[in-house]
Formats: structure tokens, C-alpha cells, sequence
């Protein structure tokens, strides 16, 4: 399996994520792509990247739109599957291994089990069930309809078969899923495969982050299924309602994760605070197209750390997820 990773800066920014994947109990089944601005400003040492299978630096200038640097590092992958890796997102040792295995069978792309990395705040618990709720424990493995974006194993002839227009679904992968489903390939949950996710904590980040993020989705998805001007109008119109439906939708995986003691109704406001936001930018996608959001929404996405308050920060440096059946958090 191919493990593609993106960087705008250099080795130290993804650093904690390859060593998680050096501590995979496949290692060595394992190509690591390493996307960045140039070998010389990665400065990444050969000693480090000695425990994979083989690795290889993808040299694309500045790093602006991660959908594109995802693409030149797809090209150079050699393996049947790929798996994205980010920066802020560190998998349990059997990771690898789970996705591997179950690539074997007929799915076109399979995702892991999500974990809160950084657990100490309302934010947090918003933005990963906001964003991941589908696949948070104890969700049942199985045939699946909806996967983490960004975290997902992917059989490889399938990307690449989509030509130039990938570009535009690896920036909503929902909206690659949903066509990935509509050409008739099957998608798989697999809670074998465990990784820790690390959200957006600082308040003026989570905003913005929604809001562009929604802009992203909405100007995609209309232009992808060629939405007429009354049907974007019609989603406009409907928009005041897409943070309740969402919350409505939320609520249960709440519950369904045994938090609902703990979370409930604390986080309620950190989640208006990220769905308001979003849904405005879906309207305005809907009505005036992608704009800017695409570089607004990657900027968020490749530099996380800086997005997090500084206990978090604090805490995700000290912290290693090595353990595969730690740091579930359930009501007692």
C-alpha cells in the first residue's frame, strides 16, 4: 500500500505522523510518498524513512491547493492502494495492516475508525462528530455509504481513471464517494483500522474553517451534478435549515458513542458555532461558485497545529498514539 502525505513546509511538520507510520505492524508492506515544496526545504534525513518498504519525496514548488499536491503524489504512487495520511491525523500500529487486508476484497475504498486526539475541549468534540460522526466508535464494520475525507484507503486504477477531473473530487471527497457509489463500487467502514484525528480548537479558526469549507462543498457539488440556476436558488433558499437537519443527525452518534453524559449540551454551542458558518458558505457556493475557498479551506487543512490552542498543542507534542485500544473515552 501506497501512504501519501502532503507537507507546504518541511519534515517537521509531519514528523509525529511518519513515525506512527513507522510503527505499523505493516511497515514493510508500506511505500511512503512524501509530497513537498522540494527535497532540499523537506529535509527529511534517509535514516528516518529507512523502516518502509521504500519511500520518495514529490518535488511541486509552493504547496497551495492540497487537492493538486495530492494529485502530483497519487502519479508517483506504484502500489494497488493508496492510503492518504495527514499531518494532524495519527494511526494505531494496525492501521495499515487492517486497510491492507481488506482491500483484498472487492471495495473500492475502505476508511478507518476515528479517535479525538485532542479531547480537552467542547471544539474539538464538535468538530470530529460534525465531521466524522459516521465512523466514531461503536459504529459497526460493514458496507458503508459515508467515510472519513481525508483519511481514506482508495483502490489506486480507481483514482486515476477519473483523469483531471480527480483534482476537483480529491477537494470533496464526499462528492468522490457519492460518484465513487453511483458508478456501482462498494464502500467499507473498517474498525480494525484506528486513528487519532486532531480538531480545529481556536474559535476564529473553527469559523472560518466551516465557512470556507461550506463554500468548498456547495460550489462542487452544484457544479459537479450541473445544477441548474433554480436548483441552486432552491438550496439557497432551504439554507437556514441545513444546521438544524445536520444537528438532528448529529445528535444520535452522540449518544450512540456513550458521551452523550459527558458532551450534552455543552458542546451544543461549539457546534452552531461551526454549522451557522457552514451553511452560510454553502449558500454562497451555491450561489456565486468556489471563489477562493479551495486555497482558503487548504490552508486549514496542512497547517492544523497552528489552528489549536496552545494546551492542545502542548499536549499533542508530548502525546504518542501508539496504543490501538487506547484512548476511548466513554460515560462511566
Amino acid at each position: 500500500m501506497s501512504v501519501l502525505i502532503v507537507t507546504p513546509d518541511d519534515y517537521g511538520a509531519i514528523r509525529k505522523t511518519v513515525r506512527h507510520l513507522a510503527a505499523q505492524t505493516a511497515r514493510d508492506r508500506l511505500e511512503l510518498v512524501i509530497v513537498a515544496p522540494s527535497r532540499e526545504r523537506l529535509g527529511a534525513a534517509d535514516s528516518e524513512l529507512r523502516e518502509f518498504h521504500s519511500h520518495r519525496v514529490v518535488e511541486v514548488g509552493e504547496v497551495v491547493l492540497m487537492a493538486r499536491a495530492k494529485m502530483a503524489g497519487l502519479r508517483a504512487t506504484s502500489a494497488p492502494v493508496v492510503a492518504f495520511a495527514e499531518d494532524h491525523c495519527f494511526p494505531s500500529p494496525t492501521w495499515a495492516e487492517a486497510l491492507i487486508e481488506r482491500h483484498a476484497g472487492e471495495w473500492a475504498a475502505v476508511g478507518p475508525a476515528m479517535r479525538n486526539a485532542n479531547p480537552a475541549t467542547m471544539t474539538s468534540w464538535a468538530g470530529i462528530f460534525l465531521h466524522y460522526g459516521c465512523c466514531m466508535e461503536p459504529a459497526s464494520a460493514g458496507r458503508a455509504e459515508h467515510l472519513p475525507w481525508h483519511n481514506i484507503a482508495y483502490k489506486r486504477d480507481l483514482l486515476l481513471a477519473r483523469g483531471e477531473e480527480l483534482r476537483h473530487l480529491l477537494a470533496v471527497e464526499g462528492v468522490l464517494l457519492d460518484e465513487l457509489r453511483a458508478r456501482g463500487h462498494a464502500l467499507y467502514f473498517e474498525t480494525r483500522a484506528h486513528t487519532y484525528h486532531v480538531q480545529i480548537t481556536r474559535l476564529r479558526s473553527w469559523v472560518s474553517h466551516s465557512f470556507w469549507g461550506g463554500r468548498l462543498f456547495g460550489a462542487v457539488r452544484a457544479r459537479r451534478q450541473r445544477w441548474t440556476v433554480w436548483r441552486r436558488l432552491l438550496y439557497v433558499g432551504g439554507g437556514p435549515l441545513i444546521p438544524l437537519v445536520k444537528l438532528r443527525r448529529t445528535l444520535p452518534k452522540i449518544r450512540r458513542a456513550g458521551l452523550a453524559r459527558r458532551l450534552l449540551p455543552r458542546v451544543l454551542p461549539a457546534m452552531v458555532a461551526g454549522l451557522v458558518p457552514h451553511a452560510i458558505g454553502e449558500m454562497v457556493g451555491y450561489a456565486l461558485g468556489l471563489g477562493d475557498a479551495e486555497r482558503r479551506y487548504s490552508y486549514f487543512e496542512m497547517r492544523r497545529t497552528r489552528h489549536v490552542t496552545e494546551t492542545d498543542r502542548r499536549h499533542i507534542e508530548a502525546v504518542d498514539f501508539f496504543d490501538a485500544d487506547g484512548g476511548r473515552e466513554v460515560d462511566g
